[in-house]
């Protein structure tokens, strides 16, 4: 287990930063990965969190067990099938650093737009057609193997529906549980969950299960109305974190 405290001050905020986004602050757990970066390197941060992102899966699926949409995953999880897939296969010829910035750009974009029409009271159309939820699906299973950043590609499909607070965080967290358990084989393969990562993965484990269960009472106190455009907030935020962080890759 990692014994390093300077390692635990990254990790314990990115872990808490994961657990609320599991229960329903979709986006924010993007910067976890980077966080806990810091103090070791992206690749065993990446495996040391895995563990603990289907253990908050676990409590997040259970509290939201019966508000989800059945379409949307019929949708979306066949493309993410191919999109981890694809990010494994991948993954030595394709610069994340501008995966992320394109993503990031995308996100900021689409997030803007979604909350200025929001404020002008813009009605559109809540169905786009189901291919695009594929390719959504595919995107966001590529960049959450790549740069762990799923998570804008599946809103940008999702939050246009307006589907209920709650609907909406079940169906993410159903999503991204199968997405997290795609992973499993290719970080097995990459020999990433060693000894030591699965140890300091189960230190952290209470800090990641009392987090995601804060997260789904704090969700709950949002209306339906505020979680719309609290998440497409969310989202440019986001979009503004890939923008930096693949455009500083890029010049490195």
């Amino acid at each position: 287990m990692i014994s390093d405290p300077y390692f635990y001050l990254a990790a314990i905020p990115a872990v808490i930063l994961m657990g609320l986004a599991k229960g329903g602050f979709a986006g924010i757990g993007v910067l976890s990965v980077p966080l806990i970066a810091l103090t070791v390197s992206p690749v065993q941060a990446a495996s040391i969190t895995l563990p603990l992102l289907i253990v908050q899966d676990v409590v997040s699926v259970w509290n939201f067990r019966k508000t989800w949409d059945g379409r949307s995953l019929a949708i979306t999880l066949p493309g993410a099938v191919f999109g981890v897939l694809f990010g494994y296969l991948l993954a030595a010829r394709v610069s994340t650093a501008g995966v992320q910035l394109a993503l990031g750009l995308i996100s900021v974009v689409f997030g803007l737009q979604r909350l200025w029409a929001e404020r002008h009271a813009i009605v559109t159309s809540r169905r786009a057609p189901a291919w695009v939820g594929t390719l959504c699906g595919m995107a966001s299973g590529f960049t959450s193997h790549l740069a762990h950043a799923g998570g804008p590609p599946f809103q940008i499909y999702m939050l246009p529906k307006r589907l209920p607070r709650d609907v909406f965080v079940g169906t993410s967290s159903i999503f991204f549980a199968a997405v997290n358990w795609i992973k499993v084989p290719a970080y097995f393969a990459l020999g990433q969950f060693t000894a030591e990562n699965l140890s300091t993965s189960g230190a952290l484990l209470p800090v990641a299960v009392g987090s995601t269960v804060a997260g789904t009472i704090l969700i709950r106190r949002v209306s339906t109305e505020r979680f719309q455009v609290l998440m497409y907030t969310l989202l440019a935020l986001v979009g503004f974190k890939l923008v930096w962080s693949g455009a500083s890759g890029l010049l490195a």
